[in-house]
């Protein structure tokens, strides 16, 4: 079992940066790939970043690619995920996620590879 839960969303100006932290409890949380996923309202949830168990290899969804920043600390058992040069569009709840089978990047893009999720940080980007 692993609970998972985000910390550092808020309110932002577009151009901002924010640094999302998801502190994972439980056992062998370097067993898990962890990934950021968001949902906007009335949209689905759509894939951030993914970061595999070792922090080897990272996924990025294309339109955050090269403005936001995937990384682990499986000492201290966190995840998070620095983002820059935010845009209206990135508007969203963001939910961290733990898998333990996830390896790869089309099990990394998909929600339902993923065992254990966060309860969810709003960030909001103002234009």
């Amino acid at each position: 079992q692993v609970q998972l839960v985000e910390s550092g969303g808020g309110l932002v100006q577009a151009g901002g940066s924010l640094r999302l932290s998801c502190a994972a409890s439980g056992r062998s949380f370097s067993s898990y790939a962890m990934g950021w996923f968001r949902q906007a309202p009335g949209k689905a949830r759509e894939f951030v970043a993914a970061i595999s168990q070792n922090g080897g290899r990272t996924y990025y969804a294309d339109s955050v690619k090269g403005r936001f920043t995937i990384s682990r600390d499986n000492a201290k058992n966190m995840v998070y995920l620095q983002m820059n040069a935010l845009k209206s569009e990135d508007t969203a709840a963001y939910y961290c996620a733990a898998g333990i089978r996830v390896y790869g990047l089309v099990q990394a893009l998909t929600a339902e590879e993923y065992d254990y999720w966060g309860q969810g940080t709003q960030v909001t980007v103002s234009s």
